[in-house]
């Protein structure tokens, strides 16, 4: 099947641009968005997350908007089959535009489930491209895919059952946040057919924004905690017009690591102290003092009928709330989260996300059991 951008010479495969390289069921193309006061805890009540994916193979296209307020998560889902034409990036009420590759995006949420927005992102640090991604269990690949990370800040409104909440510029909360955009494979939609195995993964992404400077740190590691994944960088603050596809600009780290403290009883963070050996440099140690949580299987994951490339139907979309003080941390539904918190580099103070995904064991901060809680 010929697109228009066939036209272009941006040709991976000998095939039109359309069809993927891969057979795969879990070939996916993603975006994700936050946003949050930069004010860290004395800002505005107010955290959003945005994703938006596409399945090719599974012909399914899907999306989210979540909003947390007054300790409840506001979360409008979204999925359709996927169009023959994936410039279409509209599914339901939301809907993603590419103003300026690499620099300026637009989400705008229709309103038809009492949620509305009109919100624009503008980078405010160079692309960190975070090394690929590829882990195999067995002789199984599981995941093979790319990521890349960007700081922003966000202008616009969002309008939640008929409270207006401004964001960003004259009359709003200064508010900045994090995209990524990831493609490849990943588990996606059903489990794959095998014999069982207890499972068994760990996650922690920790962008962060200061005043100067942002930091970024993505590990994963097994149950013992060898790392077949780890990543840190450090990314200036663009002044305006400043290029965003700058890897000089890209401090990487040579190694990264995390301390961890636990909250009694569950697998979220009480407290985190990251470590980015950088080249050339004093190594970097950031500390974060959670304070907001999100859910994130608001945007998806993991969630049991709205999961990512699950198919729900040719037009469908719905709206839910979480009660983020009911939530069971220990629900497998529920124990993936980001948590916002306050971040300390040296005498920088600044607000960052740490995401934590933790099923099985984890030996270096003391996870046995697929879903124990952390010893007291």
């Amino acid at each position: 099947m010929i697109h228009p951008f066939d036209d272009y010479p941006v040709h991976q495969t000998p095939q039109p641009i359309s069809h993927v390289a891969t057979d795969s069921p879990n070939a996916y193309d993603r975006y994700f968005f936050n946003g949050f006061p930069v004010a860290g805890p004395d800002g505005a009540d107010v955290f959003f997350a945005v994703a938006f994916g596409v399945y090719p193979n599974k012909q399914v296209m899907d999306g989210a908007f979540s909003v947390v307020r007054a300790g409840t998560q506001h979360n409008v889902r979204a999925s359709r089959a996927c169009p023959a034409d994936r410039t279409q990036t509209t599914v339901g009420p939301l809907a993603v535009e590419v103003i300026e590759p690499m620099r300026v995006h637009r989400i705008t949420l229709d309103g038809r489930h009492g949620v509305a927005a009109d919100l624009t992102m503008t980078a405010m640090s160079p692309v960190v491209e975070e090394p690929r991604f590829v882990h195999s269990a067995g002789s199984r690949l599981v995941f093979d895919y790319t990521r890349i990370t960007q700081f922003g800040r966000w202008q616009g409104w969002i309008d939640l059952d008929g409270e207006r909440i401004e964001i960003g510029g004259p009359t709003g909360e200064d508010c900045v946040g994090v995209r990524d955009r990831s493609w490849g494979i990943r588990p996606v939609g059903e489990r794959a057919v095998g014999p069982p195995s207890a499972p068994q993964f760990f996650w922690i992404w920790a962008p962060t924004v200061f005043p100067d400077a942002c930091t970024h740190v993505a590990l994963n590691h097994d149950g013992e905690g060898r790392p077949w994944h780890q990543s840190g960088a450090v990314v200036p603050v663009l002044a305006a017009g400043e290029p965003t596809l700058d890897p000089g600009r890209v401090q990487r780290a040579s190694a990264a690591s995390v301390d961890i403290a636990w909250l009694p009883g569950t697998r979220w963070a009480e407290r985190v102290t990251s470590h980015l050996d950088v080249w050339n440099g004093d190594p970097i140690d950031v500390t974060y003092e959670p304070f907001r949580r999100f859910q994130m299987s608001g945007i998806g994951y993991q969630h049991p009928v709205w999961g990512h490339g699950r198919w729900v139907g040719q037009d469908e979309s719905t709206r839910d709330e979480i009660d983020l003080g009911a939530v069971n941390p220990l629900d497998p539904t529920t124990v993936h989260i980001q948590a916002l918190a306050q971040a300390r580099w040296g005498d920088r103070t600044g607000v960052g996300i740490v995401e934590q995904f933790a099923i099985g064991p984890h030996a270096p901060t003391g996870l046995t059991g697929i879903l124990d809680g952390a010893p007291g």
